[in-house]
């Protein structure tokens, strides 16, 4: 087995006891493997080992990717997140290439998003970002203005919102982790439960916790993490 697919074993693992630390049941959180900065080998050799869902953040990046993984012939298809900020002039490559994004933060991005999916592709997955710790410089809707959101979301073509995703400062310690992730957890029962009164199910997603705090977000309700150093190790940024 490659070091990769030891290490996805071993999140693996950890992630099924994370569950059942937290009363639920093994295997109800889902994991995605974070590839950015990574190349296509790293990929395959995780696909190898069973992973199907992968995150990236640069779109660019991302696109020339998944053509070189799709020329791998791989045993089974796999499954493209876009977990970056996205801004406007990405859209169309992301609504094309992409199966899910999750940080929708704006009715513009989203508005873009439906009109640019082509017609001969599932609707695109997509979760509302949320910025939990209210700073000025992250990206995310306001707490207070997820709800509205989600419901404007909800309304467009060719999108199935599914839910919420938050991306917490880090803080020390795993009371501290669940208490901040509680918080992303309520905005995403308030969206979950609002868009059921309007009629609009399957809003069964919370993106939440990455290799740092896996254990604290599975115990707040994530249903999804976002694992990439756990995974693949750490990353080389080119410099500036």
């Amino acid at each position: 087995m490659t070091t990769i697919g030891n290490n996805l074993q071993q999140v693996r693992t950890r992630l099924d006891a994370a569950c059942t630390a937290a009363g639920r049941d093994a295997g109800s959180v889902s994991l995605l493997a974070v590839s950015k900065t990574f190349g296509p080998e790293a990929v395959r050799e995780a696909a190898l080992a069973g992973q199907r869902c992968f995150g990236e953040n640069y779109v660019q990046e991302a696109v020339e990717k998944m053509a070189l993984v799709a020329a791998m012939q791989l045993p089974h298809a796999l499954e493209w997140h876009c977990i970056g900020p996205l801004q406007s002039n990405k859209t169309r490559l992301v609504a094309t290439h992409f199966d899910w994004v999750h940080t929708v933060d704006r009715l513009k991005i989203a508005e873009r998003l439906s009109d640019q999916r082509p017609d001969g592709l599932p609707p695109l997955q997509v979760c509302i970002q949320v910025n939990v710790d209210g700073g000025a410089t992250k990206a995310g809707v306001a707490p207070d203005e997820a709800v509205a959101l989600a419901r404007a979301v909800a309304r467009l073509p060719r999108l199935a919102l599914r839910g919420v995703m938050s991306i917490p400062d880090a803080v020390e310690g795993f009371d501290a982790q669940c208490a901040v992730h509680a918080r992303a957890h309520a905005v995403w029962v308030a969206v979950r439960d609002a868009l059921a009164e309007d009629g609009v199910g399957g809003v069964d997603t919370l993106s939440l916790g990455m290799t740092a705090d896996l254990d604290a977000a599975v115990r707040a309700g994530s249903t999804m993490v976002r694992v990439g150093s756990g995974i693949f190790g750490g990353r080389h940024y080119p410099a500036a």
